[in-house]
């Protein structure tokens, strides 16, 4: 008979002892196995999947500052962030209607227009609240928004300020020509007017596809253009930073709470994105991008030939150095084709992309407050 190592019995463990309480207890387990140090590791990977559940699942965007509903119609909320007073001329943001949440224009404390406005003077400021396309609004083009912003500024006692955030620039913009004397002043935040001046990539995009292209996406979409599409479309503008990137500098800062809820609070803006009418987004792409003919004055709206020349209110251009969503080129070419005389334009250029010219935290302190004052010294 081979001799045998004697083994010794199995230790049975009592119900109540912690390692049959898992995953209760299944920390001081692992510090008693692994150690402090792996277990500091284990909580680290923890957190970063809690926090990637947080961006990859973000909250709805929401306003920061308080404000009332002062209209509500098919197309918009049209939000009031203060009550202003007799002989104010009301400051109106055009916010984007392009595929993501109005709320950019007041994104939160220290990082809002609106707040940065009303701050430094001016007494009544309102947002184009855009409300997300339904099936119902398939076919709501131009010349429906055009009437929303007539009805929100005839609301508003027919005389505006206004303000144009990107798409929502071009959008002023046709408003100022229509109707010349219910615009007091006029500013154009990263607005793409010249559609055909610069070299970027979304000038690109919309030359190198054919327009059928688009309308195969709104076709599948039932008449809309989904928000899920277009996002996708511009992560693929910058695909490393869109996700390795995103990630890795989540998980560098994941200690960083403050770093966390900051990146949440923006995937909430960035990743709820919002479904666009098929009429009015393909009219956007084929006409205004495509064929350029708002700047060639060619564009037709709410009945008549809309020419830049018509537009003789002060001017403000604000233009992004490393905008590439708008390329300062586009915004800028406005001074040459607007009928305001030279001497009331004003043309800045500041550091940093296209997101930066609203909610960027160097803009609002440096520029804005002086862009709000000019507003205000042309009542």
């Amino acid at each position: 008979m081979l001799l045998q190592t004697p083994v010794r019995p199995a230790t049975v463990l009592p119900r109540t002892s912690p390692e049959h309480s898992v995953p209760l207890f299944w920390p001081l387990v692992a510090a008693t196995m692994f150690g402090n140090e792996m277990l500091a590791d284990m909580q680290r990977a923890l957190d970063y999947v809690a926090a990637v559940g947080l961006i990859e699942h973000p909250a709805s965007p929401e306003w920061a500052s308080a404000n009332r509903i002062r209209l509500d119609i098919d197309t918009m909320r049209l939000r009031e962030f203060s009550a202003g007073g007799p002989g104010i001329v009301p400051v109106l943001i055009i916010a984007p209607f392009a595929g993501h949440s109005s709320t950019i224009a007041d994104y939160e404390r220290g990082h809002s227009l609106v707040e940065t406005m009303l701050t430094y003077g001016a007494h009544q400021v309102l947002v184009t609240d855009w409300k997300p396309a339904t099936a119902e609004m398939r076919d709501f083009d131009i010349d429906t928004y055009l009437a929303s912003l007539k009805v929100a500024i005839d609301e508003l006692g027919g005389t505006v300020h206004l303000v144009g955030l990107c798409q929502g620039g071009w959008l002023g913009a046709m408003y100022a020509a229509r109707f010349p004397g219910k615009v007091r002043s006029l500013v154009l935040a990263g607005a793409p007017i010249d559609t055909d001046a610069g070299d970027g990539p979304i000038r690109q995009l919309a030359h190198s596809l054919p327009l059928s292209t688009f309308q195969n996406m709104v076709e599948i979409g039932n008449g809309l253009m989904p928000g899920s599409f277009m996002l996708a479309g511009w992560k693929s503008m910058h695909p490393v930073e869109q996700y390795a990137n995103k990630y890795l500098a989540l998980y560098q800062n994941i200690e960083d709470k403050n770093y966390v809820r900051r990146t949440a609070k923006f995937e909430g803006w960035y990743e709820n994105a919002n479904d666009l009418p098929g009429a009015y987004y393909l009219q956007v792409i084929e006409q205004l991008f495509k064929e350029n003919r708002f700047a060639r004055g060619e564009f037709v709206g709410m009945g008549r030939r809309l020419a830049l020349a018509d537009i003789k209110v002060p001017l403000f251009l604000l233009g992004g150095e490393q905008d590439d969503i708008t390329t300062s080129e586009q915004v800028f070419r406005a001074a040459a084709l607007v009928g305001t005389p030279p001497e009331k334009i004003v043309q800045k250029l500041v550091p940093g992309g296209h997101i930066g010219l609203f909610m960027g935290t160097q803009t609002l302190r440096i520029v804005w407050p002086g862009l709000t004052d000019w507003i205000l010294k042309n009542p």
